[in-house]
C-alpha cells in the first residue's frame, strides 16, 4: 500500500485523536471535525495555519526540529511517537520497490534450538523466520513461515488464543508493527500484507488508521491454550544485533507458578507429537518392501 504522504497522514491521524479539552480549548457548540482543527494545532504549536496545512498536504516535508518538537507537544506524542515523527520528517526519497531478504544468524538458530522455552525469531514485517517446537505448540502464529499479523487478524484459532483480551492485544500489536516497519515500506510484500489485512479485518483497518506507534517490548501475555488452559506468560523481545529489525521473542514463566507447570505439560505434549511425527516419517508405507533396493 503505497503512501505518498506519510508525514501528513500521521499528523492528521494524531490531530483527530486529541480532544480540545486535552489542550485547554473550550468547545462551544457542535464541532464538524474529530479532534483538533488544523488552525488550533498551528496556534498551539506557534506556527502559521498555512504552514501547518502545507505539512499535512505534503507540500512542505522539511519541518525544523523546533517545529517537530512543538507539534509533538501539541499532539501529545509519547517517546515512540516522537521518534516515528522524526523518522517521517527525515525520510529520504523513496527507492524502487524491493523484496527484503532476512536471514537468521546461525548462532541465533543454535540458541533457539537449545532453549527449553517457547521462542521464535521475527523479522521487521513480523514474519516468523525461525521457531522451536514449543513455540509452534503454543500458537500456530509462532510457527516458522507464519506472519504474526496475518495470523492474529485472519486466523480464528489465533483470535481464540488471546480471548478475552484480544482487542487490547490487537492495538498493541498494530502499534508495534508500525514502529517496526518505520519508513521501510518499499518491500512489495509489505504492501500486499497491509492490503490483505485491510480487506480482511475491519479491526485492523481501524487500528491502522490511528497511526499508533509503540516500540516492540516484552511484558506479559495471557494465552488461552486449547490443550493446557490459560497461561499467563512473560514475554521478552531481544534485539538480534547482527540483523536489522530482527527480534528473538521468548515466552517464560516464574518457576513454581501455575503457568510454569502448564508450560511443562505443553512441553510433554509437544515432545509426544514430535515423536509421533518422527515415527511416521521413519515407518515404511504399507506394501513397500524395504529390502527391494538391495535385491
Amino acid at each position: 500500500m503505497d503512501d505518498p504522504n506519510p508525514l501528513g497522514d500521521y499528523l492528521k491521524a494524531r490531530r483527530e485523536l486529541v480532544q480540545p479539552a486535552d489542550v485547554g480549548i473550550q468547545s462551544l457548540g457542535l464541532r464538524r471535525v474529530p479532534g483538533l482543527r488544523r488552525e488550533e494545532v498551528a496556534m498551539l504549536a506557534g506556527i502559521s495555519s498555512d504552514y501547518y496545512l502545507r505539512l499535512e498536504q505534503g507540500r512542505d516535508r522539511n519541518p525544523s526540529v523546533q517545529v517537530l518538537e512543538a507539534l509533538a507537544r501539541v499532539l501529545q506524542l509519547d517517546s515512540a511517537g516522537v521518534g516515528y515523527l522524526v523518522q517521517l520528517a527525515q525520510q529520504r526519497p523513496r527507492r524502487a520497490p524491493r523484496a527484503r531478504r532476512e536471514s537468521v544468524p546461525s548462532g541465533i538458530l543454535t540458541l533457539l534450538d537449545s532453549l527449553d522455552l517457547p521462542a521464535f525469531v521475527e523479522g521487521r514485517y513480523f514474519d516468523v523466520l525461525a521457531s522451536n517446537p514449543l513455540a509452534e505448540a503454543l500458537s500456530p502464529g509462532m510457527a516458522k513461515g507464519a506472519n504474526r499479523m496475518r495470523a492474529f487478524f485472519l486466523d480464528q484459532r489465533e483470535r481464540d488464543l488471546y480471548a478475552p483480551h484480544w482487542e487490547q492485544a490487537a492495538g498493541g500489536l498494530v502499534a508495534s508493527f508500525r514502529a517496526s516497519v518505520g519508513t521501510d515500506t518499499t518491500d512489495p510484500g509489505f504492501a500486499q500484507l497491509v492490503g490483505e489485512l485491510s480487506l480482511g479485518s475491519e479491526a485492523f483497518r481501524k487500528l491502522w488508521a490511528r497511526h499508533d506507534v509503540k516500540v516492540p517490548d516484552g511484558g506479559s501475555v495471557m494465552i488461552r491454550h486449547p490443550q493446557v488452559g490459560d497461561l499467563v506468560l512473560r514475554r521478552e523481545k531481544l534485539v538480534v544485533r547482527e540483523a536489522d529489525g530482527m527480534l528473538l521473542v521468548i515466552h517464560h514463566a516464574d518457576p513454581g507458578s501455575e503457568a510454569w507447570g502448564l508450560l511443562g505439560l505443553l512441553r510433554q505434549i509437544s515432545a509426544g507429537a514430535e515423536s509421533v511425527g518422527q515415527d511416521a516419517t521413519a515407518r515404511p508405507a504399507d506394501g513397500v518392501d524395504t529390502d527391494s533396493t538391495h535385491k
